[in-house]
């Protein structure tokens, strides 16, 4: 199909039924327009690829197929009897009810409603007033019973699902309102209640959420006319209380010493905390004696009661650890919700969401539709309607792949082996430069390019009135979003005086440097959303990562008056009060331009100004890729054109792979699955058996330095293309105009700059790097920065090519920029002969690596270890010969002191084939006892090879000379050996000889 260009989407107006909408081909969208609604069915388009994608990949409008489109026939047939049914004039209903239906569908009125708004409070209404009356509505309240009994027996659910953005808040104030006049006007009608719990799921939405009362000031009842001004007063006499979920718990009523709970006897859970009866009296509390409670659910995906399985779901380590998470909240919530039942009784539990899907993990198929469902306005809705941004995103890159997605579409395959994983130590990270992988720092300076046009034109309109438009990353832990946040937004350096200085960020516009020194105005701000929400304290990592931030919050504080309260606030007061005022201005959070988010940012975050969107981690499903596409969908301007519709606006998203969610509920049977064996780490066993290892970018030559000549060969030529980091990206929505992102932001550097960068690498990493001579600290020799510029200017006119659409200062991006330092600094070293001594290269993060993180699942055949010897539960078998090996290291204990086989560890050894790097991975490491003791062993890389190759051949030869040497020589890690075990049934004797002879390969 040829590409599809729709300069406009928006079709329909806001606050009218929607009466046409594109039409849907068998390769995806269509410029024809289709005269009528379009009918609710259960997936969620966006643009295709325009790359085909092999089987095990996302699914896109090429993979889309009838079988995986299921019609919401319930919804469907509500929406038919909706029609007739305002046909009617709202027959059937009270004049209370008709009176607020007037009110809200009134075209007069100053602030009107949006249809999607009155469309979800006419079928609640509809639902209680009207269905039971005919057959249609006994039909659909009869299937609500059936689900209610299937998935949530003893509630009644009734769900709304309404995009991001399209006004969730005002439709729960609506809700409120009609039940609550209801039952001012006739106490006696069971219909009706006039006591409210609101839950949401963190303290972000409760908090915004105090709208919902009719005693504040910023209520939505007013702000919105939603009740007519003579029924006002009757309103004030609901009782709403709002509550987030973790309210749900059982708390502890007396603080007692776990010792004394030992001697005591007695089950701590019961005897100290609330009973599921002194739970609710505290939630309820505002409710006073109130019975017969409508519950609102806010985010209702989160609420959901797990469903049994006979077969476990295949989920790696980092799903699981969600599935945890997401499972206990979703069981406090709803056990929350049964224990409220049964002390004071529930009428309905009305369900919001943009996403009412079940998770994975949650004993469902991923991605099926609450069936409790009644009113449907999705995403493509929402855009035809105006309502929200169009997400927009890569589709086209320049990277002379023929095959495969966009670079910047799934981020995260091509950057996640690059980037630190969990457990940071502070002993355990360099004090250098923050360093991203390439396809990240690209992603980034693509988005930043298009990012500085949208913010130069919010500046050229001079409007101080609004906040600057705003850029997002959602990380996916502490360490790499300190990472990420440290590179946009600066970092200290340490000084030969012992003094530091704050180095600016590499993107200007969010750099939290001046002069030298931390911005008393930060723009770019770190957050944990999943911290803040929950009410819990800050972790100490998350902690030491925003000390300098939440230090300038406090002081700017202290400039607006709030004196000595500032040190009053906590740390999580301080950062969640920025984060939920950013976009709005002349608050703490007003000026932020970017925010750097640890884990999926808040929903019901509700700034407005968000424009760009990178995802930098794992997306297990879809729904977390339509959640964090969502924090972008809230529109910024609600002016009309002449034909009375909204003009379209743009989120640009990248690193979040959004497609289809194939929520159909008729599968086909999925193939046999081998058992799955979990391989970890036992933590009992770490004490006895943890080992530690070095890890390295590479190794470096130490060589005189008084006056430095280079020697260029074919070794120091580069050439760069497009092919790892795209110079041009097309983003395109599922409707609407397309947009070509560049790297102007890059290209625009003069070449002296980039001359300059990468002498300042070679100084930095080849000159200066900490040896264990300088214990640790910098070796500063500044005098050698200016010949190194003339040898790097000298490389960049002799050995630099630009091919395609490449340029030097793609130089500027760390991954070329090293590689561009590599070669400049081994031609430094061809030419000085002499005296040379090999050192490593650490890693700039994670310098260290241990045994605490192994955790993965294997369908491959096991073996159980010994608890004293390894730290890991079991060894997975690659080859009969890797078992023998085994064997033989726990028959020679005590020589044997511990073992680990190096699958999930993460430990590699630098080399290179054909001038390219390369990652090896070597079979075991073992820790000797070899004559020095058990606190001084000989550590022992150990491989288990078969036939050599050139390959083979030069992953050995670099362990021996270079990765062992180097090691040894920082004279840091202890002692190191490698051994290469040719024959499996030699392994016993090879140990032996190695434990009781001197150790080779040691400078």
């Amino acid at each position: 199909m040829p590409d599809v260009v729709i300069e406009n989407p928006i079709l329909n107006s806001p606050y009218d039924a929607p009466t046409r909408h594109w039409r849907f081909g068998d390769d995806g969208i269509t410029d024809e327009v289709v005269d009528g609604r379009r009918r609710s069915a259960y997936f969620v388009p966006i643009p295709a690829s325009r790359r085909r994608v092999g089987a095990q990949e996302e699914l896109h409008f090429a993979e889309w197929t009838a079988d995986r489109i299921e019609e919401t026939r319930l919804v469907n047939d509500i929406r038919h009897e909706l029609d007739k049914w305002r046909y009617s004039h709202w027959s059937g209903v009270t004049p209370t009810t008709r009176g607020l239906l007037e009110h809200w569908t009134n075209p007069e009125r100053e602030r009107r409603l949006y249809f999607c708004q009155v469309e979800a409070a006419e079928t609640a209404i509809w639902l209680a007033e009207v269905a039971r009356r005919d057959g249609p509505g006994r039909y659909v309240l009869n299937e609500l019973i059936r689900f209610a009994t299937d998935a949530n027996p003893g509630l009644l659910r009734v769900a709304h699902k309404m995009a991001t953005g399209t006004g969730k808040t005002t439709v729960m104030a609506m809700l409120i309102a009609w039940q609550a006049l209801n039952k001012t006007a006739n106490p006696q009608d069971a219909r009706f209640s006039d006591a409210f719990l609101v839950v949401t799921p963190g303290i972000t939405i409760r908090d915004r959420l105090r709208v919902l009362l009719p005693s504040d000031p910023g209520n939505y009842f007013r702000a919105f006319d939603l009740v007519p001004a003579h029924l006002y007063d009757q309103l004030g006499q609901a009782r709403v209380a709002i509550v987030n979920r973790h309210a749900f718990g059982l708390r502890e009523k007396v603080s007692v010493p776990k010792a004394s709970r030992q001697i005591l006897g007695v089950d701590e859970t019961r005897a100290f905390s609330e009973s599921p009866d002194e739970m609710v009296r505290r939630v309820c509390r505002d409710l006073g004696s109130k019975r017969n409670i409508v519950i609102i659910n806010d985010e209702a995906h989160h609420c959901y009661r797990h469903r049994p399985i006979s077969e476990e779901e295949r989920l790696t380590a980092d799903e699981r650890a969600e599935v945890k998470s997401r499972e206990e909240g979703a069981r406090m919530w709803m056990t929350g919700l049964d224990a409220i039942n049964k002390k004071l009784g529930l009428k309905t539990v009305y369900d919001l969401s943009a996403t009412p899907f079940f998770l994975k993990g949650s004993g469902y198929p991923e991605g099926t539709l609450f069936p409790w469902v009644v009113s449907d306005f999705g995403l493509i809705d929402a855009i035809e309607a105006g309502l929200v941004k169009i997400p927009r995103v890569p589709v086209e890159d320049d990277t002379l792949e023929p095959t495969g997605q966009p670079t910047y579409r799934n981020l995260w395959v091509a950057i996640r082996d690059d980037l630190p994983k969990k457990g940071r130590r502070a002993d355990n990270v360099s004090g250098g430069p923050p360093q991203l992988p390439a396809a990240l720092q690209g992603a980034l300076h693509s988005l930043y390019a298009n990012y500085e046009k949208a913010f130069r034109r919010w500046e050229h309109a001079g409007d101080e009135d609004t906040a600057p438009p705003v850029f997002i990353v959602v990380c996916n832990n502490t360490n790499v979003s300190k990472l990420v946040f440290d590179w946009i937004g600066g970092w200290e350096k340490a000084l030969p005086d012992g003094l530091t200085v704050v180095v600016p960020g590499q993107l200007p516009l969010f750099s939290n440097e001046e002069g030298g020194s931390w911005t008393s105005r930060p723009v770019t701000i770190l957050v944990d959303s999943e911290q803040l929400d929950s009410g819990e304290a800050l972790t100490p990592e998350f902690r030491r990562a925003a000390s300098v931030e939440i230090d300038e919050f406090k002081r700017e504080l202290k400039e607006r008056g709030v004196g000595a309260d500032a040190e009053n606030l906590s740390d999580e007061d301080i950062l969640r009060e920025v984060m939920n005022t950013v976009g709005k201005p002349g608050r703490l959070g007003g000026r932020i331009r970017c925010v750097v988010s640890v884990s999926m940012l808040t929903e019901g975050w509700d700034a407005n100004t968000v424009t760009h969107i990178l995802g930098v981690r794992a997306f297990g499903t879809q729904l977390l890729c339509e959640q964090v596409v969502g924090r972008g969908l809230r529109r910024r301007s609600f002016a009309l054109n002449d034909e009375g519709r909204f003009l379209p606006e743009y989120a640009e998203v990248y690193g979040v792979p959004f497609a289809f969610i194939p929520a159909s509920g008729v599968t086909a049977d999925p193939p046999p699955r081998l058992p799955l064996t979990r391989v970890h780490s036992v933590p009992e066993r770490q004490a006895r058996t943890r080992i530690t290892f070095p890890r390295l970018d590479g190794y470096k030559w130490e060589v005189p330095d008084e006056h430095l000549f280079a020697s260029w060969d074919d070794d120091s030529a580069l050439v760069l293309s497009s092919k790892e980091v795209p110079t041009t990206t097309e983003v395109r929505g599922i409707v609407g105009e397309a947009e070509l992102h560049t790297l102007d932001d890059l290209q625009t550097q003069r070449p002296q700059t980039v001359a300059f960068e990468l002498a300042r690498v070679v100084l930095e990493r080849y000159f200066e790097a900490p040896t264990a001579e300088t214990d640790g600290k910098p070796n500063w020799r500044p005098w050698l920065f200016p010949q190194l510029v003339r040898i790097t200017q000298e490389w960049m006119g002799s050995c630099l090519t630009c091919s395609g659409h490449a340029f030097p200062q793609l130089l500027l991006i760390d991954q070329f920029k090293s590689d561009a330092a590599d070669r400049i600094y081994r031609s430094i070293v061809r030419s000085e002969g002499g005296d040379r001594r090999l050192v490593a290269v650490l890693r700039p993060f994670d310098q260290i690596g241990d045994t605490d993180h192994v955790d993965f699942d294997t369908s491959k055949p096991v073996r159980q270890t010994d608890p004293e010897l390894c730290p890991v539960n079991y060894t997975v078998a690659d080859s009969r010969w890797e078992h023998r090996v085994e064997m033989d290291l726990e028959a020679l204990k005590p020589t044997v002191l511990r073992y680990v086989k190096n699958q999930g560890l993460g430990f590699t050894m630098p080399y290179s084939v054909d001038g390219r790097p390369r990652s090896y991975y070597p079979d075991f490491l073992v820790d000797l006892d070899d004559g020095h003791g058990t606190d001084d062993p000989l550590h022992l890389v150990l491989e288990v090879s078969g036939e050599r190759d050139r390959d083979k051949k030069a992953k050995v030869d670099s362990a021996r000379t270079l990765w062992v040497p180097a090691v040894n020589n920082s004279g840091r890690f202890g002692r190191w050996r490698f051994v290469e075990v040719t024959d499996p049934f030699e392994t016993a004797d090879v140990l032996r000889a190695v434990a009781t002879s001197t150790p080779m390969g040691v400078s």
